[in-house]
């Protein structure tokens, strides 16, 4: 999938109509700690935003990135959502980036960031919680 020239991301066909339903086509978009971004329907988003508001002041820092880099969007009328240029930096989209659906978000990947990540990932030992999970 592609990125256009304004940095507008398309929304796949199969999840436009859940995410009018489910949220009215308004989503928020924020940083991820594995250098991706998040994509939140916004209720959803307003979960997790609360659940990282109560955490201590150890995680301030994070939820400064969090919370401070978390920005409101919607699903235009051509089934687009504009990526600010901030974020996309920070995520080093380019124009070939990825939608994972992760149950509760979405994670935006640049195309090649997400073949590394992957390849460190399956590369790297079975975490404990997986090794006794049932494929």
């Amino acid at each position: 999938m592609a990125l256009d020239a304004k940095g507008r991301l398309s929304v796949p066909t199969r999840h436009r109509e859940v995410l009018q339903l489910l949220c009215e086509g308004r989503l928020t978009i924020t940083k991820h700690p594995d250098g991706c971004l998040m994509l939140f329907p916004r209720p959803t988003w307003e979960a997790f935003r609360d659940k990282v508001a109560a955490l201590p002041m150890a995680a301030a820092g994070w939820k400064r990135v969090f919370l401070g880099n978390a920005q409101d969007v919607e699903i235009d009328s051509a089934a687009r959502v504009l990526i600010a240029p901030e974020l996309r930096k920070s995520a080093g989209l380019k124009s070939d980036v990825m939608l994972l659906g992760m149950g509760s978000h979405f994670e935006i990947w640049d195309t090649e960031s997400h073949a590394a990540h992957e390849a460190d990932v399956m590369a790297g030992p079975l975490p404990d919680a997986l090794k006794d999970f049932s494929f």
